[in-house]
C-alpha cells in the first residue's frame, strides 16, 4: 500500500495536532509519516514528528519552490498549511501541489484573503445576513460609535495587538498604537470558537462549538463542548457566505439570545484536541477527502459538555547544536531536490 505521508506545516506547539493526524493515519490503516517544518529548533512539534524540516520564512521568496520540493521528495499526500500568514499562498498554489499528488488541505486564496482581513471578513458576513460584529476603519468610524469598543490589528493573530477600549482616551491612544487597527463593536457575551470541517463543496460535515472559559496568549486553556443550536445555525450561515475547505474556526460571542461573529480562521483552531476528543476527528476526515473518500455529515455529533484543562510539558535539549537535534534535514531546497 502507497504511504500516505501529511506534511504540517509551521509545527510550532502544534504537538497535539501532529499527535491527532499520526492516529488518524492508524486508525485508517494507512501506513505514512507526520512531518512537520518549521524555522526554530525549539519549537515542540518537531520534536514529535516523524520528520522535520526547516525552512524558510513564509514571506521568502524561496518558501513556496521549498514547500514543493519537499511535497515532491517525501511524496507528501496531504500538506496542511497552519498560520494564517500561509494561507493565501498554499490556497493560490493548490494546482501546483496537485500536480505533485499532493492535496492542499485549506481554502482557496480568495477565502484566505477575505478572512486574513478583519474589516473585510464581517463586512461580506452582514451582507449576506450573518450576525457579525460591525467593524469600522478608524477614518470610516461613525461618530455615534462610542465605548466600549475593540481595537485590534486589521491582520493579526493569537489577540496579539487587540484592546478593549473604555473611554475617549483609550481609544486615541490605541488607534495610534496599535499597528493598522480597526475598531470593532464590543461584544461582552461569553466567547465561543465554532470548529467546522467542510468538504471539498464548501458543505459543513461537522460542526464542534466550544466555550472558551480561560484563554491564554489568544488560545483556549480551558473550556468545554456546547451543543447550541444556534451556534451550529451560526456556522451554517458563515458557510454558505464564504466558501471553505477543511478544517475552519468562527470565533464568536453571545449577545443576548444571538451568537455574533467577530473573526474566522480557515485553518486548525488552537483548541482542536478538545474537538477531537469529543467525536469529531478533523484529521482523520480530511485524510478521508485527500483519498477522495465522502465523509457523511455528522452536524452536531459529538460529545456535549466535554471539558478541557490544559497544562504545559516540556522537551529538553542539549544547547551544543539544537538544529542537528531538531531537524532532519536542515538545507535548502537545492539541497533536497
Amino acid at each position: 500500500m502507497r504511504a500516505f505521508n501529511v506534511l504540517l506545516t509551521a509545527g510550532s506547539r502544534r504537538v497535539p495536532l501532529v499527535q491527532a493526524f499520526r492516529t488518524a493515519l492508524r486508525s485508517l490503516g494507512l501506513p505514512g509519516s507526520v512531518i512537520v517544518t518549521d524555522v526554530n529548533p525549539l519549537s515542540p512539534a518537531i520534536h514529535v514528528a516523524d520528520r522535520s524540516y526547516r525552512v524558510p520564512m513564509a514571506t521568502d521568496a524561496e518558501y513556496l519552490p521549498e514547500m514543493l520540493a519537499l511535497c515532491e521528495v517525501e511524496k507528501i499526500r496531504l500538506v496542511v498549511p497552519t498560520i494564517d500568514d500561509e494561507l493565501p499562498l498554499f490556497g493560490a498554489a493548490r494546482e501546483q501541489f496537485l500536480a505533485l499528488g499532493t492535496v492542499v488541505g485549506c481554502s482557496s486564496e480568495e477565502t484566505a484573503l477575505i478572512c486574513n482581513d478583519k474589516v473585510e471578513t464581517c463586512v461580506r458576513l452582514r451582507a449576506a445576513g450573518v450576525p457579525a460584529a460591525a467593524t469600522y476603519l478608524p477614518s470610516e468610524l461613525p461618530k455615534t460609535a462610542a465605548p466600549p469598543l475593540f481595537v485590534k490589528p486589521r491582520a493579526g493573530r493569537g489577540a496579539v495587538g487587540a484592546f478593549a477600549i473604555r473611554s475617549q482616551r483609550d481609544l486615541d491612544f490605541f488607534l495610534s498604537y496599535v499597528p493598522d487597527p480597526i475598531v470593532q463593536e464590543y461584544l461582552e457575551g461569553p466567547e465561543f470558537t465554532i470548529d467546522v470541517m467542510c468538504d471539498a463543496t464548501g458543505s459543513p460535515v461537522s460542526i464542534v462549538p466550544r466555550e472558551r472559559v480561560v484563554i491564554r496568549a489568544g488560545v483556549i486553556d480551558r473550556g468545554r463542548t456546547v451543543n447550541d443550536p444556534r451556534l451550529i445555525a451560526l456556522a451554517v450561515q458563515a458557510c454558505q457566505a464564504i466558501p471553505f475547505f477543511g478544517a475552519v474556526n468562527i470565533q464568536c460571542r453571545m449577545q443576548g439570545e444571538q451568537p455574533v461573529i467577530f473573526e474566522i480562521n480557515p485553518r486548525f483552531s488552537g483548541g482542536i484536541p478538545l474537538t477531537i476528543q469529543a467525536g469529531a476527528d478533523f484529521p482523520k476526515m480530511l485524510i478521508k477527502m485527500a483519498l477522495g473518500r465522502q465523509v457523511p455529515a455528522a452536524i452536531g455529533e459529538f460529545k456535549d459538555d466535554l471539558w478541557m484543562t490544559s497544562f504545559e510539558s516540556a522537551f529538553f535539549l542539549e544547547g551544543s547544536d539544537l538544529y542537528a537535534q531538531a531537524f532532519e534535514v536542515r538545507q535548502r531546497r537545492k539541497d533536497v531536490a
